[in-house]
């Protein structure tokens, strides 16, 4: 099992999940963050720490939709390691559904 983020993080990016990963294995989009699946040590200590809910276990993926986002883009984007602070707007975008659609960010960020 292996961890991953899900939509839920677009536009929100909270990083309180990046402080207490042992391995640092989050990657650093424009508007989210993802786990790369192959570093990620499944001890599970950043499911609890996102205020959103968005980091998933990869069982919970039906259709590994969120595992090929987060093995690509954690090619891509740089590591990131250290708790940043959120989007001014994050509190907006909690709740909203459908983000991957609307919001998704091929870019990097940093």
């Amino acid at each position: 099992m292996t961890y991953l983020v899900n939509e839920k993080c677009i536009k929100c990016k909270y990083t309180d999940c990046v402080e207490v990963c042992p391995v640092d294995c989050f990657y650093e989009g424009e508007n989210m963050l993802v786990i790369n699946p192959d570093e990620c040590i499944d001890c599970g200590v950043c499911e609890p720490e996102c205020p959103v809910d968005a980091i998933i276990s990869d069982t919970d993926d039906k259709d590994e939709k969120w595992l090929e986002v987060n093995q690509k883009f954690s090619e891509i984007w740089p590591n990131i390691t250290m708790k940043k602070d959120s989007p001014t707007d994050a509190k907006m975008y909690e709740s909203e559904e459908n983000k991957y659609d609307k919001y998704f960010s091929k870019k990097s960020g940093g």
